[in-house]
């Protein structure tokens, strides 16, 4: 076996050894794919492996950061030049991609090593990983329960030792949900933080944001430092950063104003994942914040409307994605090309009209400012990530197609994560709890809008109080 303490180190870990000389990046990519092929029959969390371009990329003058540092691209929106993206669907052909994503350029530029492409949902469309493409993604602290998703490949191959780092997007909690599952560091950026060109400017009104996942702030921060700013031509861009993000996470933060719920609008939440938000709150008390229960009180019809708008949006943007590859493949969308589910968005999403696309931003963005005006005082905002501890394999009916049939479970799983994509605001998941059968429980920590340094300040500071690196799951290493 070659380098066997590759996964006792962080990204930067790795990165300075590389550094020192003390191992080369051709031996940290050779660790990766014997971890690939050790744990990937169990875990199904890579879906296309690149050895050989790896491989020889390993070989050439790399620079940056990450220098010689093995990551993982996520199956949707991780365009890498010949490689295919197929997003899940079984109606996307294995076909090369002609380009480079510019979030992938960038990931590249910071010497970062794409080894491969990692499983999600068809679409990204639900809060699981279990395509009927490539089959379902397992839990590395228990191979019978769900990885989260969308990017639950990702979330799996970096839980389990696989890479210290994984290409991750979020449009509803598709990074955070998955880094609650399986024990990670999982931080949505800001609204155009993170560019997503050369070829796409938003994605449904600028729900979907890009990152990685990881198993440290410290990396989570440096990849923001490395990927982070406009792309000439993009839509908006986030406020410009006051510093660097990793320095950030050094300096001890000022005496923060903390609010923290353990309510959701509708629906009990698990007393784990309740527990765990509440042991946060404490958390940060002891380390001299002020904490008080607090929540944004928007008007009833507001909050009952909410998540239909969110619903509405996210169906007229699958029908849209499934009409572009359409157009693109030259064939006729039929049944038995998708999921269930995925089938109902689609129907669902051919009947919105353009003025209802409309009033449902116009209701969700008037929300948006009532939520931002209420985080005004607080640095920061906790709450559960999930309603209760990672799912079960199967307990969802992908066959399913009345969209609210099918999502009628879902919906009280997800109850916290879908605002912040909506008004934009950066949202991190840490791994802070376990629940009593040993699955990991994400507490969910909110900033204010463009605020992402002092979300990565407090949670190196609650990193450092308590460290969750000792903690390593069955299928690790």
């Amino acid at each position: 076996m070659g380098f066997a303490e590759y996964s006792n180190y962080d990204g930067l870990g790795l990165a300075e050894l590389v550094k020192k000389k003390e191992v080369k990046p051709a031996e940290l990519v050779e660790a990766a794919f014997e971890r690939i092929e050790r744990h990937n029959p169990q875990l199904n969390a890579v879906v296309f492996k690149a050895f050989d371009e790896a491989s020889t990329m390993a070989k050439t003058n790399l620079s940056g950061p990450f220098a010689g540092v093995p990551m993982l691209l996520k199956d949707i929106l991780g365009f890498k030049k010949g490689w295919p993206n197929r997003g899940g669907s079984r109606f996307v052909p294995a076909a090369p991609s002609p380009f480079d994503s510019t979030l992938v350029v960038r990931f590249q530029t910071a010497g970062l090593i794409p080894l491969g492409k990692t499983n999600v949902p068809e679409f990204g469309a639900l809060p699981i990983t279990e395509p009927k493409l490539y089959g379902p993604a397992r839990n590395p602290w228990n191979l019978s329960h769900s990885t989260g998703g969308s990017s639950g490949g990702s979330a799996a191959a970096v839980a389990a030792g696989i890479v210290p780092l994984a290409h991750a997007n979020d449009g509803g909690g598709s990074i955070r949900i998955p880094a609650s599952c399986c024990g990670l560091v999982g931080l949505k950026p800001t609204r155009g933080r993170n560019p997503l060109g050369p070829v796409i400017g938003d994605i449904m009104g600028g729900l979907v944001a890009e990152h990685v996942v990881s198993r440290s702030v410290r990396d989570t921060a440096a990849v923001l430092d490395a990927t982070a700013g406009p792309e000439i031509g993009d839509p908006y861009a986030a406020p410009p950063p006051p510093g660097s993000y990793l320095e950030a996470t050094k300096i001890e933060p000022k005496r923060l104003r903390i609010a923290f719920t353990t309510r959701a609008v509708d629906g009990e939440i698990d007393p784990e994942c309740k527990a765990a938000s509440e042991a946060a709150a404490k958390l940060c008390a002891k380390l001299g914040h002020h904490v008080e229960e607090g929540r944004p009180q928007l008007p009833a019809d507001d909050e009952a409307n909410f998540r239909t708008n969110f619903i509405t949006i996210w169906s007229a943007g699958l029908a849209m994605l499934v009409e572009y590859f359409a157009k693109t493949l030259g064939k006729t969308p039929a049944r038995e090309d998708f999921e269930g589910l995925t089938w109902g968005f689609y129907q669902h999403g051919k009947t919105i009209t353009a003025a209802q696309y409309q009033l449902c931003w116009t209701s969700l963005q008037a929300s948006s400012r009532q939520v931002a005006r209420w985080q005004q005082p607080y640095d920061a905002w906790i709450t559960p990530v999930l309603g209760r501890p990672p799912l079960e394999i199967g307990a969802l009916n992908l066959d399913e197609t009345d969209v609210m049939k099918g999502l009628a479970p879902i919906l009280g799983y997800v109850p916290f994560t879908g605002g912040q994509n909506v008004t934009g605001q950066p949202a991190i998941s840490l791994p802070l709890a376990w629940s009593k059968s040993g699955l990991p429980i994400g507490v969910q920590f909110v900033g204010r809008f463009g605020e992402e340094h002092l979300l990565l300040q407090l949670a190196a500071q609650i990193e450092r109080a308590e460290p969750w690196s000792n903690k390593r799951p069955p299928v690790y290493g």
